[in-house]
C-alpha cells in the first residue's frame, strides 16, 4: 500500500518498453499512466488483462497486476476475474483483431451483460504483431499482405457494435492527443458498468499515417469534433463550423446558426448517428458518444459462495 500522493512513477516499472519506433502504443501507455494517479486507487487495486497482439504487451509495462491471455479471450478472462474479485479495478487491453475477430463473441456478451470492466479497444486497422494482414476494421480496398488486390469487404464499426450490444459507456479518442485520451480513460473507468473506448492508434510499420489526416495536431481542429455534453458539434480553427442533423441526415452548418444539434450522451439514437459518420465527408467525433445507467452484472450467490471458498483455500496454510 502507498502512503503518499500517487504519481505516474507509481504505475511504471523497470521493464524496457519494446514497441516499434513511432508506435502509438507508447502514447497510450503514457496517457494511461497519467490517468491512473488521478483515479486514486493504488497499483495493487488495478489488473490489466490483455489478449494477443501488439497491445497485449501493455501489462508488462505497468506496475500493477496483469494477465497476458490468449487470442481473443481477454474479455472472458476479465469477466472470470471480476466474478472472483469484484473489489479489483479490471481493465481489458485489446486490439481490433483480438477483440473483433476471434474475440468478437466474448466482447459482445461482456457488453451485453454490463460487466463492470473498462475495455480499451486499440484500433490500427491492421494485424501488426503477425506482420500486416488485414483486420476486421481494415477499410475496403486496403492493400495488405493478405489482400494484395485490396480488402473486398466492408470494415466493422466498433462503436456501432458496442452500442448495439448494450454497452453503457462508449467513447473514442486518438493516440496523438494524450491529454484528451487520459481524460476519456478516467471517465470510462469511473463509469459503473461496461465501458468501451476505441482508440485510433498509428501502426508505424504496416499502416503508417492511417489517421494523420485528422489526428495530427496541425489539422485536428478542422477535422475532429470534441464531444461535450449540451454543446454544439463545433469544429474548425475558430470553431466556425458545426455538424447538425436533419432527421437522421448529417449536415454541415455555420456555427451560430439557429437550431444546431447539441450533444446529449444519454441519447442512444444520436450516439448511433454519430458512430455512422465517415471521414473525410464529415469530421471525426472524439469523446463520450453514449453513457447510460443500468444494473451492473451481478454474479450469482453460487459464484459468490465458490469465490469465498476459493479465497479461504488461498488463505489457508498448507497441511
Amino acid at each position: 500500500m502507498t502512503n503518499h500522493p500517487l504519481t505516474r512513477k507509481d504505475f511504471s516499472n523497470d521493464n524496457d518498453v519494446r514497441w516499434c519506433p513511432g508506435c502509438g502504443d507508447y502514447a497510450i501507455l503514457a496517457a494511461l499512466q497519467k490517468a491512473l494517479p488521478e483515479i486514486g486507487l493504488p497499483p495493487e487495486q488495478h489488473v490489466f488483462v490483455s489478449g494477443i497482439g501488439c497491445a497485449g504487451r501493455l501489462p508488462y509495462y505497468m506496475n500493477a497486476y496483469g494477465l497476458h491471455t490468449i487470442h481473443g479471450r481477454a474479455a472472458a478472462v476479465a469477466t472470470g476475474l471480476k466474478a472472483m474479485r469484484d473489489d479489483l479495478n479490471v481493465w481489458v487491453i485489446s486490439g481490433d483483431g483480438d477483440a473483433l475477430s476471434i474475440g468478437g463473441n466474448h466482447l459482445i456478451h461482456c457488453l451485453r451483460r454490463n460487466v463492470n470492466l473498462t475495455i480499451l479497444l486499440i484500433n490500427n486497422q491492421v494485424y501488426g504483431l503477425t506482420k500486416g494482414q488485414f483486420s476486421p476494421t481494415s477499410k475496403a480496398g486496403q492493400v495488405t499482405k493478405t489482400s494484395p488486390r485490396g480488402v473486398s469487404s466492408q470494415p466493422m464499426n466498433p462503436l456501432a457494435l458496442a452500442l448495439s450490444s448494450g454497452a453503457t459507456f462508449v467513447a473514442r479518442s486518438i493516440d496523438k492527443d494524450p491529454a484528451h485520451l487520459a481524460n476519456i480513460l478516467k471517465l470510462a473507468n469511473q463509469h459503473q458498468g461496461c465501458s468501451l473506448v476505441e482508440i485510433y492508434q498509428d501502426c508505424h510499420i504496416f499502416k503508417a499515417g492511417a489517421f494523420d489526416a485528422f489526428s495530427q495536431k496541425n489539422n485536428r481542429a478542422e477535422n475532429t469534433i470534441v464531444l461535450e455534453e449540451n454543446a454544439v458539434l463545433a469544429y474548425g480553427k475558430e470553431g466556425e463550423s458545426a455538424l447538425s442533423f436533419d432527421g437522421d441526415i448529417p449536415i454541415i452548418k455555420e456555427n451560430g446558426s439557429t437550431e444546431l444539434h447539441k450533444h446529449d450522451p444519454s441519447n442512444f439514437m444520436a450516439a448511433m448517428r454519430l458512430s455512422q459518420l465517415s471521414f473525410p465527408e464529415f469530421p471525426v467525433p472524439v469523446g463520450v458518444y453514449y453513457q447510460s445507467s443500468r444494473p451492473v452484472y451481478q454474479f450469482s450467490n453460487k459464484v459468490k459462495k465458490e469465490r469465498s471458498d476459493l479465497l479461504d483455500l488461498f488463505r489457508s496454510k498448507a497441511s
